[in-house]
């Protein structure tokens, strides 16, 4: 591991702080999580599917498109 320094404003470093005190860490390894889980987990390549509202058909009834009206 590499020692480095970071400057954070006083709320968000309050907040690390708290957050660290919560769930019983340290600051440092929330920051060494938190960098793995936004910048070193890699990102969903393609389309995503993204739905807001209810469906139309129940999954068993996905054929119902090539239905006659």
């Amino acid at each position: 591991m590499e020692k480095i320094q970071i400057y954070l404003r006083k709320e968000e470093l309050d907040a690390l702080r708290k957050a660290a005190a919560r769930s019983g860490r340290s600051v440092a390894e929330l920051v060494r999580e938190a960098i793995r889980k936004v910048v070193l987990t890699p990102r969903a390549a393609g389309q995503v599917a993204i739905w807001n509202g209810e469906p139309k058909r129940a999954s068993v009834q996905h054929d119902s498109i090539y239905d006659e009206p």
